[in-house]
């Protein structure tokens, strides 16, 4: 028995792959520069100490800029990304979309929960909507997780940092509460 045919790669050409590289690191260039820009916009209460919301923005957007600008240098120093095997991924299969439109949904059903349920309840669902969606069984355990984390951000977001997201429905609990 005879080992099925199989089509070879086409080829790339040899300037393409730097392009595309050149273009990845000038976007995150861009992005960091955009953080950084528009984090300047982010109001600053009077009472705010030495780590306001501005901090993390701005740590965030220095290493977009900085993770670009190594990109780019390296990409103009020929040191180019391995090429994707591809291994893992069927060219043939077509897009799930049930699980996109689920995906979708949970994350539209979070948007709308925050404000009514508040912000762990609302994370737990998406977190194991989302779960859930992508295969994760018995469906209580990411509904146990998610709850966890949505209330330790809570907790961290409003004890370690100083800033509300909201509680709804568990308003007046002191840890989550600021």
């Amino acid at each position: 028995m005879s080992a099925p045919a199989t089509t070879p790669d086409p080829p790339v050409r040899p300037g393409a792959r730097r392009v595309e590289e050149y273009v990845l690191g000038a976007a995150i260039v861009g992005l960091g520069v955009f953080v950084l820009v528009d984090t300047a916009s982010i109001a600053v209460p009077g009472s705010a100490n030495a780590v306001g919301p501005r901090t993390f923005p701005y740590v965030v957007g220095a290493l977009l800029v900085a993770a670009g600008a190594a990109v780019l240098t390296a990409t103009a120093l020929g040191r180019l990304g391995e090429a994707e095997d591809g291994e893992d991924v069927d060219p043939e299969a077509g897009t799930d979309w049930r699980t996109v439109v689920q995906l979708v949904a949970f994350f539209l059903a979070h948007a709308w929960l925050v404000e009514r349920a508040g912000w762990p309840l609302a994370l737990a669902a998406l977190f194991a909507g989302a779960a859930w969606t992508l295969g994760a069984r018995p469906w209580w355990r990411p509904v146990l997780i998610g709850l966890a984390l949505g209330v330790v951000l809570q907790a961290v977001f409003a004890t370690g940092l100083g800033l509300s997201l909201p509680p709804g429905l568990l308003e007046g609990v002191p840890i989550l509460d600021d």
